[in-house]
């Protein structure tokens, strides 16, 4: 399912306007993107918690030429899904 095909069932569901819908969905996930990337978790009971995370730097290899580089630490972002929504998928 892509972004298009969910406004549509969400508008769908809740008798809004595909606009409407749209502004909601880009508000929440924009939500959600600033939150994390102050580093706050965002936890959504019975779906999951988004959160950010760092990586270690680690050593790696450049596939091409099999030199040995250096990877930097970074942070990048972490879902972990909640119970509800593991156990529907089992």
């Amino acid at each position: 399912m892509n972004k298009a095909e969910l406004i549509e069932k969400i508008a769908k569901e809740t008798n809004q306007t595909k606009a409407q819908t749209e502004r909601m969905l880009d508000a929440t996930l924009d939500t959600i993107k600033k939150s994390v990337k102050k580093g706050d978790e965002v936890k959504l009971v019975g779906f999951g918690t988004f959160a950010k995370h760092k990586r270690k730097a680690r050593t790696g290899r450049n596939p091409q030429t099999g030199k040995t580089i250096k990877i930097p630490a970074a942070w990048y972002p972490k879902f972990r899904p909640g119970s509800d929504f593991k156990s529907m998928l089992r």
